[in-house]
């Protein structure tokens, strides 16, 4: 069939137990997605808001029309050094056209069944690809962790490794400490979860950022946060807005959003391969496409970013339960309830100098 969401197949059998279980894996999800969203924005540029409006539109459209039963779509660390190359040299209102370019690339990989040309590409070249993506994630954080005084970090490598030991002199001591502190934290939380009773289900990444924040707040510690760095984030739903297109800027942005396109067909049919390993079950590579596609096309419309399938949040949803698209959706639904009720908190997350959005990255790119 050309179009056929894999949720249309997910409820045979269904009961109320797998319901009980993909609520509860969703909202767990949701939980670690929070943080991710917005320090994937972060560093690629943009304000948090923009990861966090990705992963509840994308991500529902991917739960929803996708080719996997419990594949998670959202903002990935992957995007980062692209995005925020694009953002620097072209703007954030083209890269929204190049993401939504970017999506109708991919909803025609789809219709033209190149999915199954993905699985052809060697091992090497993705497990390459990978830690190449984490050691560059890594190096957009040292800024970060050392709480550095640095205006605006250039995209290029070595460029970056110069600006860094430049301002190697401005290091933030409470900054590096808390960084220090959120890192050991995580560390011991991994160490001793299977003695911590129905605490192990808690990330130990949530675990480090509330304690941080907490710490920031209670003692009033010089270092940014959500609230000084971006003044919170929206507690409305996100609203539509055109994108300024003309052919003079599209013809720039047919690069990129190949380049975003290919990323993004190559790690969301990675996740789902990975998905396929732990629930013996089978995804749609072409469906989970045009999926991905849609949740491109429609995400920068309403302030989104480049959008695909998260290897942790996937992984996650899997061992908390999940079983069907249901969990996606909870997912979602999660996050714009924080959204909409718990936004004013999150004035307090402290993520800049005091390193915390750099342990979350670790969660997706250890």
């Amino acid at each position: 069939m050309f179009f056929h969401p894999k949720i249309l197949d997910s409820f045979k059998d269904y009961n109320r137990t797998l319901f009980t279980k993909d609520v509860l894996a969703g909202i767990t999800v949701g939980i670690v997605a929070l943080p991710l969203a917005m320090a994937f924005a972060i560093a690629s540029g943009l304000k948090p808001e923009a990861g966090i409006f990705t992963a509840i539109i994308a991500g529902g459209i991917v739960s929803l029309l996708g080719g996997s039963r419990v594949q998670i779509g959202g903002p990935a660390g992957a995007f980062i050094v692209i995005v925020y190359g694009i953002v620097e040299r072209y703007g954030v209102s083209n890269l929204l056209l190049a993401t939504a370019m970017s999506g109708v690339f991919l909803f025609l990989m789809g219709i033209f069944k190149l999915g199954t040309l993905v699985r052809f590409i060697p091992i090497a070249v993705i497990v390459g690809f990978t830690n190449g993506i984490a050691v560059l994630i890594g190096l957009s954080q040292v800024k970060e962790f050392f709480g550095l005084t640095i205006e605006k970090m250039p995209a290029q490598f070595f460029q970056s490794i110069h600006t860094l030991y430049a301002a190697a002199d401005t290091v933030n001591t409470t900054a590096l400490s808390l960084a220090c502190g959120s890192l050991g934290l995580i560390i011991l939380w991994k160490v001793f979860q299977n003695r911590l009773g129905f605490l192990r289900h808690i990330p130990g990444t949530v675990v480090a950022m509330a304690a941080a924040t907490l710490i920031t707040g209670l003692f009033n510690l010089p270092v940014d946060t959500i609230g000084s760095r971006f003044g919170g984030i929206p507690s409305s739903l996100p609203h539509f807005e055109l994108i300024p297109i003309s052919w003079g800027t599209a013809q720039y942005m047919v690069a990129p959003a190949l380049t975003l396109a290919l990323l993004g067909a190559i790690e969301s049919l990675l996740c789902a391969r990975i998905a396929d390993g732990l629930i013996h079950d089978r995804h749609e590579s072409n469906q989970e496409l045009m999926a991905q596609g849609i949740a491109n096309l429609v995400s920068p419309f309403f302030g989104g970013m480049p959008a695909t399938g998260t290897i942790a949040r996937t992984v996650t949803n899997i061992e908390s339960g999940g079983t069907t698209p249901i969990a996606g959706i909870v997912h979602a639904l999660t996050l714009l309830t924080v959204v909409l009720f718990a936004a004013p908190l999150s004035k307090r997350y402290s993520f800049g100098k005091s390193g915390c959005h750099f342990d979350v990255c670790r969660l997706e790119y250890g």
